[in-house]
């Protein structure tokens, strides 16, 4: 390998000394101003006297140069540019200079339109009168008459049936929770074949799902009535028709759950109300029984659509359901429900005297409430001051309306079983889920 060695000139002189001089850049020293400024007249002064000995006194010409002109292309005289025109006689100045008298309305009759210029024609024609557009008819004004008199509506073909606006068709109160449907299957403006249902109808008598539900999934066209899809909400099927759903209507329905609460005193079934909170907000992870075992994960997903299947006073305590199933809330709060619920009442007479075998036998059956008599139910002692009811049906602070009734005051009233569902060592104030092997019926 061969290395090279670069070794650096020594400096014989100054730096400059051996390169040539820049191009345009003198060799000696740089000028001083006023010396430059002395040159400057002095090469003005030069250049003038050239100038007086060259031109003298005239001018010297202009340095600009001349623009080309485009070429012109000879072509022969057309006739009318051999011979001159005759020139129009000029017009004073004042004449020019004084405006036209331009007419205020054009009237064929008094002015000549030929005598008029382009412009003057034109401005006289804008300044004529238009013709009056035409008038459009005006309805009738409408007589002053009731308030409430009948109004024409907007015209429709006979042919097809009026569209309703859906922003205003009927909708659920959601108030009302889970409670039986109007029957609208004996309206008589409804034609249908004698003998059929409702499909959504025939599902609840079923058991397949609520009336509610069975509309959802009609319109999403998860139902079938003799293997034919049918999604037309108000369809009707006859008794014999065997109806099935998709599993994507199965697969939601395992989906829902329903909650068991031990509900304390103070808070109401429903919505709120005087103050008071719903059993619903007692739903969270914190109040979830530590000995639930029925496998269900707590999801946000489980408090839409929770409602209570039932309700339990204010007053009152023990087992409280509230379910997202249609088909739970048949079971306990629909008119074919027959479900027993037990409670253990806590009373004292009213009067002193201990309540009679005359008023027990009432509690039994012969009572009425709001003018309906009360379902047969089962009462019987279980000390001497508490009352054991089993009753197969749910009205409003029914208890202790039997009990004033009879004499007696209902100093405590707990729930403990709802059909094949016991409230067992459920903590007061917890809850839990509904397990697959517990069944209300």
């Amino acid at each position: 390998m061969v290395t090279l060695k670069l070794k650096k000139k020594p400096a014989s002189g100054p730096a400059d000394a051996d390169r040539a001089p820049l191009r345009g850049r003198p060799t000696g020293p740089r000028p001083t101003l006023a010396q430059a400024q002395v040159q400057r007249a002095e090469r003005e002064a030069r250049y003038q006297e050239q100038l007086r000995q060259r031109y003298g006194d005239r001018p010297p010409p202009s340095t600009a140069r001349p623009q080309p002109q485009p070429p012109t292309r000879s072509r022969p005289a057309r006739e009318d540019e051999r011979s001159p025109r005759p020139s129009r006689p000029a017009r004073p100045y004042q004449e020019q200079q004084a405006p036209r008298q331009r007419p205020q309305s054009f009237d064929p009759d008094r002015v000549d339109p030929r005598t008029l210029a382009p412009n003057d024609l034109r401005h006289a024609l804008n300044r004529a009168e238009p013709a009056a557009p035409p008038q459009r008819e005006r309805a009738p004004s409408r007589q002053p008459g009731p308030r409430n008199e009948a109004r024409p509506g907007p015209r429709q073909d006979s042919r097809s049936p009026p569209r309703q606006d859906p922003r205003h068709a009927p909708r659920p109160d959601a108030r009302r929770g889970y409670r039986p449907d109007d029957d609208d299957d004996e309206r008589e403006d409804i034609p249908h074949q004698p003998g059929s249902l409702r499909l959504s109808k025939r599902m609840s008598e079923l058991g397949i799902a609520s009336r509610r539900e069975a509309d959802e999934w009609i319109a999403k066209g998860w139902v079938r009535v003799d293997d034919h899809v049918v999604s037309e909400l108000g369809s009707r099927v006859m008794p014999g028709q065997r109806i099935t759903v998709d599993a994507k209507a199965k697969f939601q329905q395992a989906q829902r759950v329903t909650v068991l609460i031990n509900k304390p005193i103070g808070y109401v079934s429903g919505q709120a109300e005087d103050g008071y909170e719903p059993a619903f907000v007692l739903v969270q992870p914190q109040n979830q029984w530590a000995e639930d075992n029925s496998g269900t994960r707590f999801l946000k997903e489980h408090l839409k659509s929770l409602v209570p299947a039932g309700r339990l006073d204010i007053d009152s305590v023990g087992l409280l359901v509230l379910t997202q199933d249609g088909r739970v809330a048949k079971q306990l709060v629909g008119e074919d429900g027959d479900v027993e619920k037990e409670y253990l009442v806590r009373v004292e007479p009213l009067s002193g005297t201990a309540l009679s075998d005359e008023g027990m036998a009432l509690l039994r059956h012969g009572l009425e409430l709001d003018g309906e008599a009360l379902k047969p139910a089962q009462v019987e002692w279980l000390n001497a001051d508490q009352l054991r009811f089993v009753l197969r049906e749910g009205k409003k602070r029914q208890i202790r309306r039997m009990c004033e009734a009879v004499g007696l005051k209902v100093v405590g009233l707990k729930r403990v079983r709802i059909g094949g569902v016991m409230l067992g060592d459920l903590p007061t104030g917890q809850w839990r889920y509904l397990r697959a092997d517990e069944s209300f019926v």
